[in-house]
């Protein structure tokens, strides 16, 4: 992704004495001063907007669940400028097949979800192979707010801020073996509290998978919160992954296990419909679904009489992050 930047709209001739830092710190300071006084409000605005165009964490908490901030962070795409899908939409419009199969499903019925204790296993090709405890991983690297782009491979999207860390911070601490090219996520999967555990639709449990160097990439997400807050059980509670430039579906939700492997691993939709759903399953907008096309996009929140449909962007807007992972590949074959 290309983070948009504003044009600073100097009204004035910059004096050859001024840099262009300090006339930008000038005008910030004499925002702050006007936003104090009769014109406040709509000042007070325009000087937010330049704020979350420094990238600030701005996002307000919905005061749902516990908080859980995370700091400003430094990876390139991290923060896109696009308004977060409200927080009512992103909690209760999920995919999440262990709880039902219809949207509002799962925050119908995930509350029967037991998130405490809860441990991720690390095992297969690494040198320290682990069993984390919830606390371990909480503290294991600092929490950041990740402003990312939410691609369905339904054909809708989301803006949603998740908090958490680079997945790469716990792939450094275990050390991947020479052999390892591969790392396989396995979610839960307990009949007593998901109820759709044991359908036909998928085979159980839900698995995903990456090649190691998209799970060391930057941008991929352990994500224990969103909205500032710890995340609700049907978005994936208590800890899940976020690769923002695949469909959503390749964010395996409460994980409990990451194997490290040389052979690719076998992933819930793959095996359940190959020519629908590939190993990679990147945002490609020139690779249509076969039974639908993937060009456009329906931003959820955004449904009124007359919204249009957004373009879909190549790697989902990630291009300038994750497109060299890619390079020289036949992105209609490994699809």
């Amino acid at each position: 992704m290309l983070i948009r930047t504003q044009n600073q709209g100097y009204d004035h001739p910059i004096p050859s004495d001024i840099t262009p830092a300090s006339a930008y710190q000038r005008r910030r300071d004499w925002l702050r001063w006007m936003a104090s006084g009769a014109a406040g409000a709509a000042l007070a605005a325009w000087a937010g907007r330049e704020a979350l165009a420094q990238g600030a964490a701005t996002t307000p908490r919905p005061g749902k669940l516990a908080p859980l901030p995370g700091a400003k962070s430094a990876v390139a795409g991290a923060a896109t400028m696009e308004k977060p899908t409200p927080y009512e939409d992103a909690s209760t419009y999920n995919n999440y097949y262990e709880f039902g199969t219809d949207k509002s499903d799962p925050a119908r019925n995930a509350h029967r979800l037991k998130t405490t204790p809860w441990t991720v296993s690390v095992e297969g090709l690494v040198k320290k192979p682990v069993k984390f405890a919830l606390e371990d991983l909480l503290k294991l690297a600092p929490m950041e707010e990740r402003i990312y782009r939410m691609r369905c491979v339904e054909g809708w999207s989301m803006v949603i801020p998740w908090v958490g860390y680079s997945l790469s911070a716990l792939i450094k601490k275990v050390e991947p073996l020479g052999s390892a090219k591969y790392v396989e996520f396995v979610t839960l999967a307990d009949p007593k509290t998901m109820p759709f555990v044991g359908s036909r639709i998928l085979d159980w449990p839900y698995t995903e998978g990456l090649r190691l160097d998209e799970a060391s990439h930057p941008l991929t997400l352990l994500s224990f919160g969103m909205y500032g807050e710890v995340l609700p059980n049907q978005n994936g509670a208590p800890v899940r992954l976020v690769v923002p430039w695949k469909y959503g579906f390749k964010s395996a939700k409460s994980l409990v296990t990451l194997r490290f492997t040389e052979k690719e691993p076998g992933t819930a939709w793959n095996k359940a419909a190959a020519n629908e759903y590939g190993f990679y399953s990147n945002v490609n907008p020139d690779v249509p679904h076969p039974r639908w096309s993937q060009a456009t996009e329906r931003r959820i929140g955004e449904d009124g009489l007359f919204a249009k449909k957004r373009k879909t962007l190549i790697f989902n807007g990630y291009e300038a992050q994750v497109g060299q992972l890619y390079a020289g590949m036949d992105l209609k074959k490994f699809y």
